[in-house]
């Protein structure tokens, strides 16, 4: 798969990058990405949610009243869950909520992003671009002649660059981050991926590396 390279200014370059069909045109895995983007998901949950339960409020050591003689009920304690300030039944406590899936479903998941969003059109390559210091109104331009400014943009670096980091942070919307970083969600997510053309070199090396790790 051939994509053209775009300047800055929206225009075709006259060049094109090369794809790798292993990662850009698979079928996708629909379960892959759903156990990924699951994971990832569950893994940004606090699990600070808690109750007491009735062994844990406070007070109700004694009885609240005589046995015989009110007309009331034998309530023998103000802890019991069936009162307003009482104990909760199978609430929530601190936990952990985050689990593991297998790398191998990790890459495939990852991979199955790619070749949606490959297949939606939704990704675009540009030439590289950078600042000497952070200026948000030269990435807005940028965003603006590509037509994608109303849009939620993933932009892909080679590596990390600060300077771009600022100048993007303040822009509603739109993310910036090293190539071989963006999880599955994060791909999908995006309305539109902005890959600088330095950046496709290193994503497709950073996957062809995991799974030669693994082969």
């Amino acid at each position: 798969m051939k994509l053209p390279i775009l300047t800055t200014e929206g225009k075709d370059s006259g060049d094109k990058v090369e794809l790798a069909d292993s990662i850009f045109g698979i079928e996708p895995n629909e379960t892959a990405i759903y156990e990924d983007v699951r994971r990832y998901m569950a893994n940004q949950r606090q699990g600070t949610s808690n109750t007491k339960e009735r062994g844990q409020v406070r007070g109700g050591g004694r009885k609240a009243y005589r046995q015989k003689g009110t007309g009331q009920a034998r309530r023998g304690s103000i802890r019991s869950p069936l009162l307003k300030g009482g104990g909760t039944v199978f609430g929530p406590s601190p936990r952990d909520h985050s689990f593991k899936i297998s790398k191998k479903t990790k890459r495939l998941a990852r991979k199955s992003a790619w070749s949606a969003k490959a297949a939606d059109e939704a990704i675009t390559i540009v030439d590289d671009f950078s600042f000497e210091e952070p200026k948000t109104r030269k990435v807005a331009d940028i965003l603006k002649s590509l037509d994608i400014e109303e849009q939620k943009v993933l932009i892909l670096t080679a590596d990390t660059d600060k300077v771009l980091y600022k100048s993007v942070r303040n822009i509603p919307n739109v993310e910036l981050l090293e190539a071989n970083k963006p999880t599955t969600y994060q791909i999908l997510d995006a309305d539109v991926i902005l890959i600088q053309e330095s950046a496709v070199e290193v994503l497709q090396g950073s996957i062809e590396s995991a799974e030669e790790a693994v082969a």
